[in-house]
């Protein structure tokens, strides 16, 4: 797991699974956000599995930036925790897109040298 610090947006890279042994890991990663974080984006592209404590911790974490005025985003969702998503419903809960900027993938990458 790897944490990225940027003014408004904190990035979260999990890699493996997200299960019982391994989701205090990510949720202690997150609770340090800095002060002023305005977007908590998970990177999951490397999250083959996910059970029902990683849907538990997505959803608490969604809560938890919802009640500090700010946004969860997830990214590179894998065919078995997207299925899990769309199993229990919480699918479009979790993914849906912001139309600020502050929450758009592109924020994050490197900018192209014109």
């Amino acid at each position: 797991m790897t944490v990225e610090q940027h003014p408004n947006l904190t990035v979260i890279s999990v890699t493996g699974e997200m299960d019982l042994q391994t989701t205090p890991a990510v949720e202690e990663a997150a609770l340090v956000l800095p002060l002023g974080a305005r977007t908590l984006h998970l990177n999951l592209s490397e999250v083959s599995f996910m059970d029902s404590s990683g849907l538990n911790l997505l959803l608490r974490l969604r809560r938890r930036m919802h009640t500090q005025a700010g946004h969860l985003m997830l990214s590179g969702l894998q065919e078995q925790p997207a299925s899990l998503l769309h199993l229990t419903e919480t699918y479009e809960l979790l993914t849906a897109a912001r139309s600020d900027t502050a929450a758009q993938p592109a924020r994050i990458q490197t900018p192209t040298p014109v």
